[in-house]
């Protein structure tokens, strides 16, 4: 029933795991995002979302995540292949609308080639 959200195998919930994709991954960047990605060792793609302190209070933040969350739900389809990824918003991406997100993350993933193996 709950085939829309993003389950826990898909998340990167562990300080370590962030840690390591920050040392080890290669990084895409616009104004508005930045995103580390690597090669992942399970057989699914999880995703890490961060969103500082700096990009504005709980209320922002959290619209960030949740924007976050619903475009990689949305476009979950073409994330193909076991890779870990964190999207790090920067402070300039608090202002945005769900559509200038959306269309970041579009730009960011299509420079990447859609994170297929």
């Amino acid at each position: 029933m709950n085939s829309f959200g993003l389950k826990k195998t898909n998340k990167i919930l562990d300080r370590s795991e962030f840690v390591k994709l920050s040392k080890y991954g290669k990084k895409f960047q616009d104004h508005f995002f930045i995103v580390v990605f690597m090669p992942g060792e399970t057989e699914y793609f999880r995703l890490g979302i961060t969103v500082s302190k700096r990009v504005g209070n709980a209320v922002v933040r959290n619209r960030m995540k949740r924007l976050i969350r619903e475009w990689f739900r949305v476009n979950k389809s073409i994330l193909q292949g076991c890779w870990d990824v964190n999207v790090i918003a920067k402070k300039t991406a608090a202002g945005l609308t769900s559509h200038q997100v959306f269309m970041s993350l579009e730009k960011i993933f299509e420079k990447l080639g859609g994170l297929q193996d």
